[in-house]
């Protein structure tokens, strides 16, 4: 979907704030990791549901919270989308800790916890290979233009760019079904290197270049 998470080659947001040395987390930051974990391990929750929870933040709150906040939203949308949470005691517990922000967790909860969940294997995302690929790396490749309403890995930035395959990584998961239960449907996936120039024309500095991983149905040949 063109939400306002597809940021890539677009202006005025000012320079990437980042931090020197290895990354620490407030304790809210490591609960929502775990809460994160925990939601895929018991399989309530794929990858791709999850980046698909967080693309659809309003606009606003998105620029306007932290990257662990967008975690938090998203998996906060599709547990409840999912009738895995309620959102009623969702609300409550919200108003609890904007009441106590320094209450205890279990104090918030009106009734006993939840069963656990077992954990589900993770299959990674790999699929075995049934079919020969339909592009070679040297290919000349673009990448469709397409804007979906649902859940996709490929940017604005790239649709109806030219590139070459740079390599092939065998048969991958694809999201743009997972994200919205129509199964893996698993298809070949490409490294894909555009030239800047081609993303971002004449502004774009000389002999740079970006790789960009692209499942087969994003891409028709050039």
């Amino acid at each position: 979907m063109n939400g306002v998470h597809d940021v890539g080659g677009m202006h005025g947001f000012g320079p990437v704030d980042w931090d020197e040395g290895p990354p620490s987390l407030d304790d809210w930051e490591a609960a929502v990791v775990a809460i994160q974990g925990a939601t895929r391990r018991t399989g309530l929750i794929n990858i791709d549901e999850f980046r698909h929870g967080i693309e659809r933040m309003a606009p606003a709150h998105y620029l306007g919270s932290s990257y662990f906040e967008h975690w938090l939203d998203g998996i906060a949308r599709v547990l409840v989308e999912k009738g895995a949470i309620d959102p009623a005691a969702l609300d409550a517990r919200t108003a609890f800790f904007a009441e106590r922000p320094d209450g205890a967790a279990r104090d918030a909860l009106a009734a006993a916890p939840p069963a656990t969940r077992p954990s589900v294997p993770h299959r990674g995302y790999v699929r075995p290979e049934r079919a020969p690929p339909r592009f070679r790396a040297g290919d000349a490749v673009r990448a469709r233009t397409t804007h979906p309403a649902g859940h996709t890995r490929l940017p604005r930035y790239a649709r109806g760019r030219r590139g070459v395959i740079a390599a092939y990584h065998g048969v991958h998961v694809f999201p743009d079904t997972h994200a919205h239960g129509l199964g893996e449907q698993p298809q070949p996936l490409y490294s894909v290197r555009f030239e800047a120039r081609e993303l971002w024309g004449e502004s774009a500095e000389p002999r740079e270049a970006v790789y960009l991983d692209a499942w087969e149905p994003y891409l028709e040949p050039a």
